[in-house]
């Protein structure tokens, strides 16, 4: 029997302030996937049909065993017993979310493969496992936990036994996207399967009255590089002044009112926007000069993750932080866009039709 449904997964922000590689957050920018099966299986098994819109659509491989989100796909199913996809799959995407800056678009094509290798199987496996699929794939919880629980969640990796560890080390071969060149369906046929429980997470309470202003420069920054000029080891002093602050902000996005004067301060980092600053012209003067004193309705600002968006957090005069954002990013050279964007609190969800 043919088929037909709809996957949409949110593009998400991490580390929110001193939040690093813990707290992530669901945005209302969105990666869609339509997706139709036909009824019968013919003789000749055909590989998906891929055909990609929108954001990074000039760069995202429409192979089906390079493409990011199809290849974990397959990976999902052949840790099922399920060696191939079913014959002639037709998928096409609509992506809302810019590549290569702070917005989570790996993750939501992570999270996005998950949920079309569970579907296209028809494998009923429950959310707990689809996270320890994504995390053998995107070994950081924040944004893949976002992007599949909605809203405003912490998360940590269990710690594993040698074992586990072992196995859970292998299928990022499976998934990375610089694949052999000769890459063809006969490429990973058997992956090990995740471990159980890899990753656990909480969702906390979140303002409505709280919406995001996502300040997006016009260049990219890869998360390697970011990741490359932050130390390996921290000041006792810069690690207790994060855990104070996160300890503060997870509670205090979710009250009503929402107080600027705590919220501000409580999203000051420094574990890792002090070292990217480099990277990203303007960060150290947007981040400082746009304050809940100079702009009323701002709760607070940082880093999107990696960067280079900037998140402002506010409840009122988005249009005046983001110019004036704007204006500080031009006198050092860089154009941006600006979007205000809701938190959001759904999950990343199949439609069946």
């Amino acid at each position: 029997m043919a088929r037909k449904f709809k996957i949409t997964v949110p593009a998400t922000s991490a580390n929110i302030g001193p939040g690093f590689d813990v707290v992530g957050l669901s945005l209302s920018l969105q990666l869609t996937l339509d997706v139709s099966v036909p009824g019968q299986e013919g003789e000749d098994r055909t590989p998906p049909i891929l055909r990609y819109n929108g954001e990074g659509a000039a760069e995202v491989p429409l192979n089906p065993y390079k493409n990011l989100t199809t290849r974990v796909a397959l990976y999902v199913l052949r840790c099922n017993d399920i060696s191939s996809f079913p014959s002639g799959v037709e998928i096409d995407v609509n992506n809302e979310i810019p590549f290569g800056r702070g917005l989570g678009s790996s993750g939501a094509a992570v999270i996005a493969g998950v949920l079309l290798g569970n579907e296209l199987g028809q494998l009923g496996l429950p959310q707990e496992r689809l996270l320890d699929f994504a995390l053998m794939v995107e070994r950081h919880p924040d944004n893949v936990t976002a992007a599949l629980i909605g809203g405003f969640v912490g998360s940590y990796l269990r710690e594993l036994d040698q074992a586990a560890t072992e196995a859970a080390s292998v299928p990022l071969s499976e998934v990375l996207p610089e694949y052999p060149p000769d890459v063809d369906e006969n490429w990973g046929l058997s992956p090990p399967p995740p471990p159980e429980g890899i990753g656990h997470f909480v969702r906390f309470r979140w303002s409505p009255e709280i919406k995001a202003v996502a300040i997006i420069p016009r260049f990219e920054l890869s998360t390697a590089k970011a990741r490359e000029v932050l130390p390996a080891q921290y000041d006792r002093k810069d690690v207790i002044f994060n855990l104070q602050r996160l300890a503060v902000l997870t509670t205090a996005l979710g009250q009503s009112p929402p107080d600027p004067g705590l919220i501000y301060e409580a999203m000051k980092d420094r574990m890792h926007q002090p070292y990217r600053k480099a990277l990203i012209p303007g960060l150290p003067e947007v981040t400082s000069k746009i304050t809940p004193s100079t702009h009323p309705g701002l709760l607070g600002i940082c880093l999107s993750g990696a960067g280079p968006t900037i998140l402002a957090l506010a409840t009122s005069g988005f249009d005046r932080i983001a110019e004036d954002a704007r204006t500080i990013f031009l006198q050092r050279g860089v154009e941006i866009d600006w979007q205000i964007l809701k938190v959001s609190g759904a999950s990343s969800v199949v439609q069946v039709s």
